[in-house]
């Protein structure tokens, strides 16, 4: 082993040698993959993170090698000098003829390596799985052996994927005068936001750090320090429920500049996933945004027509929202409707900030659903809360049947929903109505499975079909039903449109602001906001929220100190990097693209954390565990 390493140093990967390298003398490391005896020769594969290349071991060239590679098994760490050749000529039996050897499957298919020389520097218990990326092993198997789940290719080339893109980040951001500067991870908690990690503080007894969920308020005081453009690829840490998008550590491309506008900040984050799709990903956005800028759709319009303000527009079936249609026909006939119909025209529910709607979205007749599958949309819409899933379907004359709704609503009624929605002869008429977040959320998944079941759009993954969308102009406050108040819909710090300030303390419902999210594929993939820098304006909005001047103080008083001293209009966002990969590589999961990811419940099945820890390490922090009951 003295020999290799010390005096033979490796020449190339594995992956990089061609048929313009035959002659060369080489040395390879890395990791066994196959084995083949033939009997008078033997056939290696080995691998490291850039590919594969075969070895042909052969008593006649070096009996010591030979020797060496009969010992060999799947995952033994080995090195290997020898001397590049073609793969040359076989003779095929189905073909009774001479072919190529060539493997055109393989990158290095053209060539192999003559063994002159070997070593096993360690060898490999069994794998409890096959270091394939077709394996069939179950995810918690391949979690607790993480290490070796990792050296499958796939996941080697996500992970040099992510390498390159942070490359490709830093080139783009330094180039347009950006500084890469640090913030607190140990951070004080602050309200508002995802749910934080908490840290006991073992010198100042009872007192608690949070894990910053992102660094928004340091960032800020950045632009007040006169950094005037800041940007960190930063770990970021919230305690929410797991989805397949979301993990409990993730990390963002964070971005603040000062002295700008929104669209200044569009076109930044633009350039940068421009650069991450040609440089990183090795394909151009070019052809379908051919002016470098993503499409724009107000908050309230995505609402109407997906129920989300994350929509994906690789498919029609868009909503229709009928509630004014509603109101103007008294219900149209239909009892359930036409209390909605008198709550809107007593004063008891208002457009500008509705309470209850009515939608329905068109199925095309194309799809043929029959009445059972019908029958278990219902239920799927049952399991979101939804008390049930009116629907029609339309007769060659306009006519609805196999509805609830045929016989009551009015003929007037029916052809103006018919009208309103664009429906015709065979296709399915779906309706939601009641709760406005309710009516949004059903409807909004209800099209979603509906496009992944008729085949609109993939069960996961893109097929290169890139839809970006930046949603503008939300709400700053949403009602909070159960506080029965209003709580800020991103943070308190986010600017409100000038028009919508005298709206602040008296109808806070109408206030829109200048937060911004962008969206690709139905997921949000990067959100932000211009901040608010004006303390006479902060001050309205912390009152709408129910805060005091002095809870102000005790929970943001060091950023609004700092906003006193000549803060800088400012703003930015933060790109999710794990989302962007993970839409990028068609991976099922956001576990797919992070090397060392949570389970669904949030544990590391490798590490088995989180884990119960001394009763005396819990004293010196001054904690105590409450058991379950």
């Amino acid at each position: 082993m003295a020999r290799f390493i010390d005096e033979l140093k490796r020449t190339h990967s594995c992956g990089a040698l061609r048929g313009a390298d035959v002659g060369k003398e080489v040395v390879l490391f890395g990791w066994v993959q196959y084995t083949r005896d033939f009997g008078g020769f033997r056939f290696v594969d080995i691998r490291d993170r850039d590919g594969l290349t075969q070895v042909v071991f052969h008593p006649d060239v070096d009996a010591a090698a030979y020797a060496v590679a009969n010992q060999m098994r799947s995952e033994f760490v080995i090195g290997v000098r020898g001397i590049v050749r073609d793969r040359g000529m076989q003779f095929s039996k189905k073909k009774g003829e001479m072919v190529s050897a060539h493997n055109p499957a393989l990158a290095t298919g053209e060539i192999e390596v003559l063994a002159h020389e070997a070593v096993v520097f360690n060898r490999s218990e069994t794998p409890p799985f096959e270091i394939e990326d077709d394996t069939k092993t179950g995810e918690d198997k391949r979690l607790a052996y993480r290490y070796l789940d990792l050296r499958r290719p796939k996941l080697q080339h996500v992970l040099r994927t992510r390498s390159k893109m942070n490359q490709t980040a830093r080139n783009f951001l330094y180039s347009q005068g950006f500084l890469e500067l640090e913030t607190p991870v140990l951070v004080k908690y602050t309200p508002g936001g995802a749910r934080n990690f908490l840290v006991p503080s073992r010198i100042h007894a009872g007192k608690f750090y949070a894990l910053a969920e992102s660094p928004q308020l340091f960032k800020q005081l950045y632009m007040v320090a006169g950094f005037d453009k800041y940007f960190q690829i930063t770990r970021c840490f919230r305690d929410e429920d797991l989805r397949i998008d979301r993990q409990p550590e993730f990390t963002q491309v964070d971005i603040e500049m000062s002295f700008v506008t929104q669209e200044d900040i569009f076109a930044i984050v633009e350039g940068l996933l421009f650069a991450v799709w040609e440089v990183s990903f090795g394909t151009s956005l070019r052809d379908r945004y051919p002016d470098g800028h993503f499409p724009r759709m107000r908050f309230d319009e995505s609402m109407e027509k997906y129920g989300n303000d994350k929509p994906d527009l690789r498919f029609g079936m868009q909503h229709t929202d009928l509630t004014r249609l509603v109101v103007e026909h008294g219900g149209g006939g239909v009892p359930m409707l036409a209390e909605i119909a008198d709550a809107y025209r007593a004063g008891e529910d208002r457009f500008e900030v509705p309470r209850r709607i009515v939608k329905a979205m068109v199925v095309p007749a194309t799809s043929t659903l029959s009445r059972a599958e019908v029958d278990k949309l219902e239920e799927f819409c049952k399991g979101m809360g939804a008390k049930g899933l009116a629907r029609a379907r339309l007769a060659d004359d306009g006519t609805w049947t196999q509805s609830p709704l045929a016989k009551a609503a009015t003929p007037e009624f029916r052809a103006a929903v018919n009208a309103a929605t664009g429906a015709k002869a065979g296709d399915l008429l779906l309706f939601q109505f009641g709760d406005t977040a309710m009516v949004h959320t059903v409807m909004a998944n209800l099209r979603l499975h509906l496009g992944r079941k008729l085949g609109f759009i993939p069960e996961y993954g893109t097929k290169d079909d890139w839809r970006f969308l930046w949603v503008v102009d939300p709400p700053l406050f949403e009602y909070d039903e159960k506080e029965n108040r209003w709580a800020a819909a991103h943070h308190a710090f986010t600017r409100p449109h000038d028009d919508c300030v005298q709206y602040l303390e008296s109808d806070p419902g109408r206030v829109l602001c200048h937060r911004y999210d962008l969206v690709l594929n139905g997921f949000e993939i990067a959100g932000g906001s211009v901040r608010l820098h004006d303390p006479e304006v902060q001050a309205k909005v912390f009152r709408s929220l129910g805060i005091s001047d002095d809870e102000a103080r005790a929970k943001f008083g060091f950023l609004l100190d700092a906003l006193r001293y000549g803060a800088p209009p400012h703003g930015g966002i933060a790109v999710g990097w794990d989302r962007v990969v993970m839409l990028f590589s068609g991976a099922e999961s956001i576990r797919d693209v992070v090397a060392y990811p949570k389970t669904q419940k949030a544990t590391d099945l490798m590490t088995d954390a989180p884990n119960a820890v001394a009763p005396a390490q819990l004293a010196e922090l001054h904690v105590r565990v409450v058991e379950e009951s």
